[in-house]
């Protein structure tokens, strides 16, 4: 383990000694600063390391080596550190008066000592009965020790099976909050449960622990552990199902299990409703993961509720109301946003899509400014906060992201909004609903109260959701809603090269590339940067950020300029990239390395999972402002709040100087730097470059070759994910229908 301000290091050694003080001790991360009585040494010596609980009195076993601290001095980093029983009554004197055990204190500690000797240590578990010898102790305080000391005894023991097993220091504190107690023996029974209920523990990992615990690799636990897995994969690629056929031969041959025990593994996951069948789009049977199967059921029987029914509005001159809202915004509707406009009060749930510059936002604020001014209670939301603070700044109403507007509640990990306590609301409109998976979905539309409007917005063009499903497509192509497809482009966006190349590239066009040299071919608002070679494409780039862009359009390369890119790996891909461009805006200041990152203080982070506890979800941007290595954390400004990280959680950031087209999704930058080139061949689809474009608001500049901008515009049609959504909406609508 490193420390900031190491200066020299010597060969390993190892090391004994007596905790005379515990100078910080963290109960998530371990890791610890003593002061330790060692043997050898006449003074104190300073051990710095990771233990899950330390007490002044322990004694530990240490092996590492020196170092030389700028601020500390001398001190002995341990790689390995664990604690024992003490083997002095000194020890066991200051161990017991430590704190440690709820009843004794120093001067029971004493008494202790003198009256047992060194099997004090075997009374308290052992023979507890004639602690009452002492002077003051009766039967309450007798109890209350034999209690503290079981409990200290039994999360030491589940400290040191986990890290015997392979779980590293973070983990295991997860695994122990969870489970309690009863960790040692749940694990044991099935250390698969491992990656079901812990973050950051996935099924390999889970695996190496059952192995280490003599689980045979064809066993039906691992069987039906890995068969959930491989589904939990193919829904992390977008699917909500997969073919039975499919998925057995998949599982078998990833796992090397016989096909058979596949087979048994999957009645028992059926019967015990982990998974579900049934059949899919192309008749065949499908596997679902239980909550996939029962997310997409009631998706399509909400909309299917609230669709019917009387609208919201009260009785309205629509020809007289859009004369007044044309004049409110001062410009008048296109064809299609006027009859968008009119959908919206004729129909309890629609969706209005199109691509860039075709006046989605113009139309939303002309339904708001008339809602409103009938009292209508109105809400507005977005996936994301960038997302939401766009469509609050747009629309001149307060928008929400959903996870805020629904009101998670982390004591009950459940959404205070629900089909029980809907949203108090007249009118929900949503934005970027492509964005949305149907886990989200099915939350949201719970929330949304009957007799109320649900208008749904947002470009069907674009790349699905990160997580499973495709919503907004299914919804569109069940046909069972009204949808408006606006597609005429506003007058102060036809001289937009962005809007334009975009609309080309969406009707299978090459954008316009004018130029065939490495320097900014084009004009106005897009740019081509030819780059032959994907080395030739990094260093292009770190020049375009760190100096072109901020010189010649006064852009600022921190606040300003995204760089979007089809992948994380290659040289192209967000992991190098960022890499690059952190040595390139962000060379110096403290640190700390973690998960394969290094987080500086003034970095770009992105958060990449919702936490709940912390209310940062996937896709929030924020600035590294305090790197503090005493506390082991880092903070990170989210706009308008801060967030603490424990050094252990900081797999939840990834640095954001680039970041990948489907994490940018609901997000809007002044510049846009996308590397498109052959290296990303199989990531090369028209909607991802479509996507990608469409996220510059004032400048996009691609960097690349001619031949992969053409393969992403031919590659039109991506895998379609596995959902059944389409269907279901068939079914519910027509099971709803009067007859």
């Amino acid at each position: 383990m490193k420390l900031p301000g190491a200066m020299q290091e010597a060969r390993e050694e190892s090391l004994e000694g007596l905790v005379e003080l515990v100078t910080f001790h963290s109960e998530e991360t371990g890791f610890c600063v003593l002061k330790v009585k060692a043997r050898g040494f006449r003074e104190n010596v300073a051990v710095v390391g990771k233990v899950p609980r330390i007490n002044v009195g322990e004694w530990i076993k240490a092996a590492g080596k020196w170092t030389i601290d700028r601020q500390h001095g001398r001190q002995f980093q341990a790689g390995h550190l664990e604690s024992v029983v003490p083997d002095s009554l000194e020890g066991i004197e200051k161990f017991l008066g430590s704190g440690l055990i709820k009843g004794i204190g120093p001067i029971y500690a004493k008494k202790l000592v003198e009256a047992f000797g060194m099997g004090v240590l075997d009374v308290i578990e052992n023979r507890s009965a004639e602690l009452e010898q002492v002077d003051g102790i009766g039967p309450l305080r007798r109890r209350q020790i034999k209690e503290s000391w079981k409990a200290q005894k039994t999360i030491r023991e589940i400290m040191t099976f986990l890290f015997a097993n392979g779980v590293s220091m973070g983990r295991a504190f997860r695994i122990y909050k969870t489970y309690g107690e009863n960790a040692i023996a749940k694990v044991r029974l099935d250390p698969y449960c491992l990656a079901r209920d812990i973050h950051g523990i996935g099924f390999k990992t889970a695996d190496q622990i059952a192995e280490k615990l003599g689980i045979a690799k064809d066993s039906i636990l691992r069987a039906r552990a890995g068969l959930t897995y491989v589904l939990l994969e193919l829904s992390n690629q977008g699917h909500c199902a997969f073919p039975r056929d499919g998925l057995l031969a998949k599982s078998a041959e990833m796992l090397d299990i016989p096909l058979g025990t596949m087979e048994a593994a999957l009645r028992i996951e059926v019967e015990n409703g982990q998974l579900t069948v049934g059949p899919g789009e192309d008749n065949a049977t499908w596997v679902y993961l239980a909550a996939l199967d029962l997310a997409e059921r009631e998706v399509a029987a909400r909309l299917a509720e609230i669709a019917p029914g009387a609208h919201p509005c009260p009785r309205i001159d629509l020809p007289s109301a859009l004369e007044w809202v044309q004049k409110q915004l001062q410009m008048p509707l296109a064809a299609g946003q006027k009859e968008a406009f009119f959908g919206a009060f004729r129909h309890n749930v629609l969706v209005i899509t199109g691509g860039p510059g075709v006046g989605k936002t113009t139309l939303v604020r002309a339904l708001v400014k008339v809602l409103a001014a009938k009292k209508l209670r109105l809400m507005l939301c977005a996936p994301t906060g960038r997302a939401a603070k766009r469509m609050a700044e747009l629309s001149g109403m307060e928008a929400k992201t959903i996870h805020r507007l629904l009101a998670y509640e982390p004591g009950t990990g459940q959404f205070r909004h629900n089909a029980g306590n809907p949203l108090e609301t007249d009118v929900l409109i949503v934005d970027e609903t492509s964005m949305i998976d149907i886990q989200l979905a099915v939350h949201l539309f719970r929330a949304v109260p009957k007799g109320g409007l649900l208008v749904l917005v947002g470009d069907v063009d674009q790349l699905p959701s990160v997580g499973p499903g495709c919503v907004l497509r299914d919804i569109i192509e069940s046909g069972t809603l009204p949808v408006y497809r606006l597609t005429e482009i506003f007058r102060q966006d036809e001289g937009s090269r962005i809007v334009r190349n975009a609309h080309r590239i969406n009707s299978g066009q090459m954008p316009e590339l004018a130029g065939k040299d490495e320097g900014m071919a084009g004009g106005g608002d897009f740019f081509f940067v030819k780059a032959e070679t994907p080395e030739r494409g990094v260093e292009l780039i770190r020049k375009l950020v760190a100096e072109a862009i901020p010189r010649r359009f006064r852009l600022d390369p921190m606040a300003d300029v995204q760089i979007l890119t089809p992948m994380q790996k290659g040289e192209l891909g967000a992991r190098n990239l960022n890499a690059v461009m952190q040595a390139a805006l962000n060379p110096r200041g403290t640190d700390v390395e973690r998960f394969g990152w290094k987080f500086r203080e003034g970095d770009r982070v992105m958060q990449t999972e919702n936490d709940y506890d912390k209310d940062v979800f996937n896709g929030d941007v924020g600035l590294v402002e305090k790197v503090d290595a005493s506390a082991q954390e880092i903070v990170v400004r989210y706009e308008d709040r801060k967030v603490a990280y424990d050094f252990q959680e900081l797999d939840e950031l990834t640095p954001a100087y680039a970041v990948t087209v489907h994490k940018s999704q609901g997000s809007e930058y002044p510049c846009v730097v996308l590397p498109v080139h052959t290296q990303h061949y199989v990531m090369l689809q028209r909607n991802l470059l479509y996507t990608g474009i469409t996220r510059g608001k004032k400048l996009v500049v691609v960097v690349g070759t001619e031949k992969a901008v053409a393969l992403a515009v031919r590659n039109a049609e991506a895998g379609r994910r596995n959902t059944t959504l389409r269907r279901r909406l068939r079914e519910a609508f027509s099971a709803a229908a009067p007859r």
